[in-house]
């Protein structure tokens, strides 16, 4: 069952990500391309601990596909899939325990609990129009930022003893991050299931409501309540410009992040510029 999701069919973005700000850090530090095994330890745990909850998502949501292919909640049923998410959470925890640096253990432990109040902040919702975004906001980050934010802190932290840098590098992931998530909430509405991989407007089906939603709900004083209906909620987003409300602070995010990096020391270290395109890219 764990085999069935890492068969190398996924973006690995989150991985990517994570390997690319520690040459940065490594270069910046002692003018050095390679990458730490502890580092690369750090780059698989991140994708272990996305994938594991990717499988409690799914249990959750009652999704049947992933990836382009059925869940393993669908396949194996929920119990099994439940355990299948455990086992390799478990597997996450041995191998950050064999990195064997406390602070390491500390950061990245912070991800699984931001991940369950994310799951929590899920549940529930604002009445007042003004904090539903800022709530929104906030799962956001515990749901999908914190993971990448506290990934590229840890291996900035192995790989430089600068403060400073461990602060840009936690900061670029949380940016990234969150102009991830904002993307993907806007491809929910604009693209196809056989593009993204997995349903459309699965989101809305759940009751929950995304950026492009809140943004469209905030041009229409009358309606106090999302509407129920996903057909009409994704008709309401288009007519009120949600998607593209969505994207431009997605994009500020985004340039937020590398803004972090190109007015920090980083940018006097020989080789940046190139690890910059690569993590604006």
């Amino acid at each position: 069952m764990c085999d069935y999701y890492f068969d190398g069919k996924g973006k690995a973005f989150r991985p990517m990500i994570v390997v690319l700000m520690a040459r940065a850090c490594n270069i910046h530090h002692n003018n050095s391309r390679e990458v730490q095994a502890s580092q690369r330890s750090v780059a698989i745990i991140a994708e272990m601990i996305h994938t594991a909850s990717l499988v409690h998502d799914d249990v959750i949501d009652d999704a049947n596909s992933r990836r382009g292919k059925m869940t393993v909640n669908q396949i194996w049923g929920e119990r099994k899939a439940v355990l299948a998410g455990d086992f390799i959470l478990s597997a996450a925890s041995v191998a950050l325990a064999r990195i064997g640096n406390t602070t390491i253990i500390s950061v990245l432990t912070q991800v699984i609990e931001d991940l369950v109040r994310g799951e929590f902040l899920q549940l529930g919702s604002k009445e007042n129009e003004n904090e539903r975004f800022a709530h929104y906001l906030e799962k956001t980050f515990k749901k999908t930022a914190s993971l990448i934010a506290n990934s590229c802190k840890a291996v900035s932290i192995l790989g430089c003893p600068d403060p400073k840098v461990h602060e840009i590098a936690y900061q670029y992931g949380k940016n990234v991050g969150i102009a991830f998530q904002l993307i993907d909430d806007v491809l929910d509405f604009t693209s196809c299931a056989d593009r993204l991989g997995k349903p459309t407007a699965a989101d809305l089906k759940l009751g929950l409501a995304t950026g492009p939603v809140l943004f469209a709900c905030r041009q229409v004083s009358q309606q106090k309540a999302i509407s129920p209906n996903p057909r009409a909620c994704t008709a309401l987003s288009g007519t009120h410009r949600g998607p593209a409300r969505t994207h431009h602070v997605c994009s500020v995010s985004d340039e937020r992040g590398l803004g972090i990096c190109e007015k920090s020391v980083w940018s006097r270290s020989a080789g940046f510029g190139v690890h910059r395109r690569a993590l604006s890219n």
